[in-house]
């Protein structure tokens, strides 16, 4: 097409008066420009033969033209869900994570809301101290957002303030029936159309595969972490040998009511807290699909080589669940110590193309946990 304009260019230059062939859309500013030269041409050296006498790149405008064309067709995509789940007790004597998957929470719920769009949940819950935290969250968490009145019109408004308010419910149940007294890591992400609202509160981590590279939805909150660490001692509480209040290896999480001086339920509340952060992205054709786990399977994979190794097993098989059990499959014979849980949601009902994802070659000798601790520390 390119050529083809320059010609049209040519014989406009040739003859002026000869214009039967209309311009194209995005070839209008080019003619504006030849207009306002015939009538005012620059004082400069003549180049010769059919040149342009002005700085206008026909190049440029068609890249432009191929940008804007990508642009339209991700804003037309539409996600088409699947999802997939798998879990193993691992090396643990008893098994403390659990995890949900709702295709549409108005119907599992049978609420109306403004949009007709289905809005889907997705969340693992990694306990600690026992289950009674993880099974109280999960049950309860999915029913106290869809019933927030600003739902979904205020989606992240909503999220942060059913995390807490799970939390004070869990509290409330607990001081009732005090052999439930435990916590729980919550990571939950929401696609409504094309939005997704990813909300973490510990060290749980959601992992975004965008063409084959690796976009962390979520940061572990741990107590090496800079920021996490002033908050926690701007609000009494202090880090000892990497452990909050020496006693939690996580900084942020559901429940553990029945620990002294992690939370309060009045004023500004204890160094531990269960206010999510959230992060919220636009789908695109180029994302493929979100990894959530538990910290047992981050203790063994990197982000990237999760993603490396999902998308080679859906390019064997396109199956998500059983892409899920061999990922954790995969985690038991790397020797992950912890429990281990996985979710899937793909964006796609065809399996990632190959791509060839251009990263820096790194040789290390530190292990998959290692290696994001040095990271959240660098970060702060």
């Amino acid at each position: 097409m390119c050529v083809q304009e320059a010609d049209q260019v040519g014989q406009v230059m040739e003859n002026p008066d000869n214009r039967t062939k209309p311009w194209p859309l995005h070839c209008e500013l080019l003619h504006t420009h030849m207009e306002n030269w015939q009538k005012d041409p620059p004082l400069r050296p003549s180049t010769g033969g059919n040149s342009l006498p002005f700085p206008i790149q026909l190049e440029s405008i068609c890249e432009d033209t191929v940008i804007a064309d990508r642009k339209q067709n991700q804003m037309n995509f539409v996600p088409s869900l699947r999802s997939g789940e798998w879990s193993d007790i691992g090396r643990r004597p008893s098994m403390e994570d659990t995890h949900i998957c709702i295709g549409d929470l108005k119907k599992k719920f049978g609420y109306n809301v403004v949009s007709e769009e289905a809005i889907s949940f997705y969340g693992v819950f990694d306990g600690h101290g026992g289950k009674s935290a993880a099974l109280f969250v999960r049950d309860h968490l999915p029913r106290v957002i869809i019933e927030d009145a600003d739902f979904p019109l205020e989606l992240e408004k909503v999220v942060t303030r059913s995390f807490l308010q799970t939390d004070a419910a869990f509290a409330e149940t607990c001081a009732l029936e005090s052999s439930l007294s435990s916590g729980t890591t919550a990571l939950t992400a929401i696609i409504f159309g094309r939005s997704l609202l990813v909300a973490n509160a510990g060290d749980c981590r959601a992992v975004l595969s965008r063409r084959g590279a690796a976009i962390e939805m979520s940061k572990d909150h741990r107590p090496f972490c800079i920021k996490e660490r002033k908050r926690i001692e701007s609000l009494g509480g202090f880090v000892d040998d990497g452990y909050l209040n020496g006693q939690l290896g996580v900084t942020r999480a559901l429940g553990n009511w029945h620990l002294e001086g992690m939370k309060e339920m009045s004023g500004r509340g204890g160094p531990l807290t269960a206010e999510p952060e959230l992060k919220l992205m636009t789908l695109t054709k180029e994302d493929e699909f979100l990894i959530i786990g538990s910290d047992g399977i981050w203790d063994v994979f990197t982000s990237q080589n999760a993603v490396d190794f999902a998308r080679r097993r859906l390019q064997e098989h396109n199956d998500v669940k059983l892409c899920c059990k061999e990922i954790v499959e995969e985690a038991i014979k790397r020797e992950s110590s912890d429990n281990l849980t996985v979710v899937m949601v793909c964006f796609h009902s065809e399996a990632p193309p190959p791509v060839v994802v251009e990263r820096a070659r790194v040789r290390r000798s530190i292990s998959a946990e290692g290696l994001q601790n040095l990271k959240c520390w660098l970060e702060g």
